[in-house]
């Protein structure tokens, strides 16, 4: 995931210049069809079982979800394409975002799982 949102970014620069920024206290994961720097992902999905997923991260230089997440879904929700990263299980500021390593259609009910240190981090 290697793009970091606008958000992200100004919270960034105010820590490296010691002005104390509010950090997220939770980071939960998101899909969606598509992203920019200053939204994070687009096209993320409502209903039909989906909820955004609590990740946490382990590493001491980039950061890897320690866990694997699971989206479960009850019926179709489309192609998604991207995977983003909130500080909020709904709402919130985007954190980060980037392409799925392989897309995934929804096409009626079933789970996308982003299995255990697959989704890293890095401020590259």
């Amino acid at each position: 995931m290697p793009v970091l949102t606008d958000y992200a970014r100004n919270l960034m620069t105010r820590a490296l210049c010691a002005r104390a920024p509010s950090l997220p206290t939770a980071v939960y994961a998101a899909l969606g069809t598509g992203g920019t720097v200053a939204a994070g992902i687009s096209g993320e999905p409502a209903g039909n079982g989906y909820a955004r997923q609590r990740v946490v991260f382990t590493g001491t230089g980039p950061q890897r979800n320690a866990e694997a997440a699971r989206f479960v879904f009850t019926a179709a929700a489309g192609t998604l394409t991207h995977i983003g990263l909130y500080d909020a299980a709904s709402g919130g500021n985007a954190l980060a975002y980037g392409p799925l390593a392989q897309t995934a259609p929804i096409l009626g009910a079933g789970t996308v799982t982003i299995a255990a240190e697959t989704l890293t981090v890095s401020a590259e």
